[in-house]
């Protein structure tokens, strides 16, 4: 990418600013918002010159082996701009090993394919190593309630205590009175709510009631 003098003196300014900030004049702004788009509609070319150098080189590579000096730059090209040749690639150059141009493309795409391959893997193995776990870092809940449900378990101490006492030979214990509740009404026997009724004294025979 290529910058005019303009836009290198607006380069330079915008730089100076970022290092010593300082309020900018409407101009100045002005001049870097223009570059800055400058920049992207670069990049967004850029990005289409590469897809059509890309297509270029398919329908070169199919046409082989008629297209084989068109093909050859289409690859320097292409490797310049930074593409990593892929197997249709490595697979044609082999054909054309007995060519002296392609034999040298060849040697160095072998070179840049397996560079590319060992940057994948690396990755691959970075990303699927198990990170450690960051200093002070509260531990998972599942640990947790396992750490806690071992502590409970351990015999003895206060729930050992406190808990409830074994049953005593020959049955559980019967429970005792309750205790009765400040404030609350005691609970009625069953002979204060239905007292017993009481047996009706015999009567004697009219006869002796007469005489008396």
């Amino acid at each position: 990418m290529a910058f005019s003098a303009d836009e290198l003196r607006v380069l330079r300014r915008a730089l100076a600013t970022a290092l010593n900030p300082a309020p900018l004049q409407d101009d100045d702004v002005q001049d870097c918002l223009r570059l800055a788009d400058s920049v992207d509609e670069a990049v967004r070319e850029a990005g289409r010159l590469r897809a059509f150098l890309l297509a270029d080189l398919v329908r070169y590579r199919q046409a082989l082996p008629g297209s084989l000096t068109g093909y050859l730059e289409l690859l320097r090209d292409a490797l310049s701009a930074g593409y990593d040749p892929g197997a249709d690639d490595l697979a044609a150059l082999r054909a054309l090993r007995g060519n002296p141009a392609a034999a040298a493309l060849l040697a160095r795409c072998q070179v840049l394919a397996e560079r590319s391959v060992r940057a994948r893997l690396a990755r691959v193995a970075q990303a699927g190593a198990p990170q450690p776990a960051p200093v002070g870092r509260l531990a998972p809940a599942r640990q947790l309630r396992q750490a806690r449900t071992r502590l409970l378990a351990l015999p003895g101490g206060r729930a050992a205590e406190d808990g409830p006492k074994p049953p005593a030979p020959g049955g559980p214990a019967k429970p005792g009175p309750k205790p009765p509740v400040p404030g609350e009404r005691p609970v009625p026997k069953p002979s204060e709510v239905f007292p017993p009724r009481r047996r009706p004294v015999p009567q004697p025979p009219p006869e002796e009631r007469a005489a008396g």
